[in-house]
């Protein structure tokens, strides 16, 4: 544990890489490998799966990002009401540009349909693939941030937080992708290109904390407010269709407590 605290806090940039690599692409293809067996997941077995990732992505954002965002505002600013105040800002501002991102780029969703301007200009694949670079992005940007924070408890609990949701969301991603049609192959490599995204959002976040340890509580809660749009703009509406809201409320209830079980172990 020692030679882990002293890589975070000596190597940020290559921790931010190293863990957006490892809790996206290799959590997220490790998920999705199951679908190269089974023909097809039931819509209620998808329907927790994603809502499990809500859940753990929901108490990552929280306990992994504001909070620790918060106490690093606090420690630069000795106020709480001006940490607060950099927290919310940066939380907002996160969440702004997520909300422009899915307002403007053409993109699909398994159940919510088209969103964006110009949907018809591309085909459908790609309208599915660019909705999970924007579902997944934000999420790469969060554990570059974190691991590059220095702390391991901040670095570890998002890394580990944000792989744990990608394990049932790469299976959850290739069963959608051959529930609308796409074949066993197709979806699995959508499912692992929805990983591979989060790397590059693991290198913009990390390339920020070397800039200037400055930027921590912006970035931290920057992080969290990208994030926080996703949940509830994209995975939660998903998951509260019709007849599942009873079962997806009690599997984000579950991912919740299990991300605050790793936060709480790890502080």
């Amino acid at each position: 544990m020692e030679a882990l605290e002293h890589f975070f806090a000596t190597s940020p940039f290559l921790s931010g890489m190293l863990a957006s690599f490892l809790a996206g692409t290799v959590a997220t293809t490790l998920g999705a490998l199951p679908i190269m067996a089974v023909r097809r997941l039931s819509d209620s077995l998808t329907n927790v799966l994603l809502s499990f990732a809500a859940g753990v992505m929901l108490a990552a954002t929280m306990f992994s990002l504001l909070l620790p965002g918060y106490d690093a505002a606090l420690a630069q600013y000795g106020s709480r009401a001006g940490a607060a105040a950099v927290v919310l800002s940066s939380l907002g501002a996160g969440g702004f540009v997520l909300w422009a991102v899915n307002a403007t780029v053409p993109h699909e969703h398994f159940c919510k349909g088209c969103e964006g301007d110009n949907t018809r200009r591309l085909s459908r694949i790609w309208l599915f693939v660019i909705a999970i670079v924007i579902h997944n992005f934000p999420e790469g940007l969060a554990v570059g941030v974190g691991a590059a924070s220095g702390s391991l408890a901040t670095g570890l609990g998002v890394t580990l937080g944000i792989g744990l949701q990608n394990l049932p969301e790469g299976l959850a991603v290739a069963a959608g992708m051959m529930a609308v049609g796409y074949t066993r192959g197709t979806a699995f490599l959508a499912a692992f290109a929805s990983g591979v995204v989060e790397p590059l959002g693991g290198i913009i976040g990390a390339g920020a904390m070397a800039f200037s340890d400055l930027l921590l509580p912006w970035a931290l809660a920057f992080a969290a407010g990208a994030m926080l749009f996703v949940i509830s703009s994209e995975v939660i509406p998903e998951t509260h269709r019709p007849g599942f809201e009873r079962g997806a409320t009690a599997a984000l209830f579950t991912g919740f407590a299990a991300m605050f079980f790793l936060a709480a172990t790890l502080s």
